[in-house]
């Protein structure tokens, strides 16, 4: 049967209805690096992405306040497609039991967003939490820089989670850094990658659009780390900032022909491993 992309109370209704078991969970796309995962009984958000831009070039899937079920929200870095500044208050307001994760240098960004200090936890590189049955470590990530604050840590992360009997890593916005290999390899084995690949260059730094790894330095990434499905991102949502990710599948399939991908439309749900 063919999948089908939702959006709205369809899409909803989809992740509250995607029966998960122990090492099998599901993932549903929504443009950018935002990420709906459902593992075990656990629904989480990754840098979701959920206001109106006239350049958007992937619409919103879903409203905030339609989002009563989140367990988690993992926020990589202030930019406002990563921690929006609609999504986050009415996600938690939507979602009374949500927990949200941020960068600690983002604590005041994400206490003016009204999140309370019982419901944030922060980290750094390096920096991990247990809770409700889930493992967040935080991986620095270099958003052309590492900006790395002295006192509060690194602005930019990514996250590898472990919930459900699978483990997944978000890599927010970043370059491939030298130990990044190294230390997502010091990790359980990867279940899915989700990676940018929209690359950088003079122009878009000019205009303060900072860069991420290309399609082959994330295909390269993939092939050392070996995720059972490693999944291109950041490469639709803005015309002047976007990338074919057919070109990261064609180059994957024929350099590390063993690691699977994924590229489809935005809210189709997608069973991984």
């Amino acid at each position: 049967m063919a999948a089908v992309a939702r959006s709205g109370d369809a899409l909803v209704a989809d992740v509250q209805a995607a029966a998960t078991a122990p090492g099998r969970a599901f993932f549903w796309w929504l443009g950018q690096q935002s990420w709906i995962v459902k593992a075990g009984s656990h629904v989480l958000y990754f840098d979701p992405y959920l206001a109106h831009h006239p350049a958007r070039q992937t619409p919103p899937l879903l409203r905030p306040d339609q989002i009563t079920h989140a367990d988690w929200v993992l926020c990589s870095h202030d930019h406002i497609d990563h921690i929006d500044p609609d999504a986050v208050p009415g996600i938690a307001a939507a979602s009374p039991q949500a927990l949200f994760v941020a960068p600690r240098p983002h604590e005041r960004r994400m206490r003016d967003l009204g999140i309370p200090p019982e419901r944030l936890r922060l980290l750094s590189h390096g920096e991990s939490l247990a809770e409700r049955g889930t493992c967040i470590r935080g991986l620095k990530a270099k958003h052309e820089f590492f900006d790395e604050d002295p006192e509060r840590g690194f602005p930019y992360l990514g996250y590898v989670v472990e919930v459900g009997g699978v483990s997944i890593y978000h890599a927010g916005d970043t370059l491939l850094w030298e130990g990044l290999i190294a230390e997502l390899r010091a990790g359980p084995s990867l279940d899915v990658a989700f990676l940018p690949i929209n690359g950088r260059d003079a122009v878009r730094y000019r205009r303060n659009c900072l860069g991420n790894m290309t399609f082959q330095e994330a295909v390269d990434l993939a092939g050392e780390v070996r995720p059972r499905l490693a999944v291109p991102a950041h490469w639709d949502m803005f015309p002047y900032n976007s990338e074919d990710p057919q070109k990261f599948a064609d180059y994957l399939a024929a350099k590390y022909p063993g690691i699977r991908t994924w590229v489809g439309p935005a809210g189709e749900r997608v069973a991984f491993p």
